[in-house]
């Protein structure tokens, strides 16, 4: 497949959660998993209330229970700052697969002709950049967690675009605007 280019504003911004948002490391989970309380990553909630802001379309689009993102995402009050919440443990998909990507475009409206004009933004190559790849989308890792691999395996885990710090993604966006 060959990723068309685009410049301007993005039709929507989705954003993975773990070592994106929130720092897995300092997760405190129950027995079952979810995720009680967690750390937010520097800039973090500043670049989600930002987009918001901004007036951006926003998607979670994230692995794990739903208890997770409402338990580190909710207490901040960025939880509610996204337009569509796509998570795995309530699609019966993960990421890389395209269900889980389908499933917060289609409600957020986007047209699988605009694909590549919707940014994916994650830690993880092997699922956030591949399954973002795989689409159409644009893809942007957060080279931030040392806890993911940092060397693509293939062509698909290649990003078109990649940040150390959440805020940089506010950066990228001013570059596509003046594209």
């Amino acid at each position: 497949m060959v990723k068309q280019a685009f410049s301007g504003r993005p039709r929507a911004i989705l954003l993975d959660c773990g070592d994106t948002l929130v720092d897995e490391a300092t997760e405190i989970k129950d027995a079952s998993g979810a995720s009680l309380s967690a750390t937010l990553i520097p800039g973090a909630a500043e670049l989600v209330r930002s987009l918001k802001s901004l007036g951006h379309v926003l998607g979670l689009v994230a692995d794990g229970p739903l208890a997770t993102f409402r338990n580190n995402l909710g207490p901040p009050g960025l939880f509610e700052l996204f337009d569509v919440h796509a998570i795995s443990a309530e699609l019966g998909h993960e990421k890389p697969s395209p269900e889980i990507f389908i499933h917060a475009l289609d409600a957020l409206g986007v047209p699988e002709t605009e694909y590549y004009r919707v940014m994916m933004v994650g830690n993880n190559l092997e699922r956030d950049i591949k399954g973002a790849n795989r689409l159409g989308l644009t893809s942007i890792w957060l080279n931030w967690s040392p806890r993911r691999s940092k060397i693509p395996a293939d062509e698909f885990e290649v990003p078109d675009y990649t940040i150390a710090l959440p805020l940089e993604l506010l950066d990228l966006l001013d570059v596509a605007d003046a594209g």
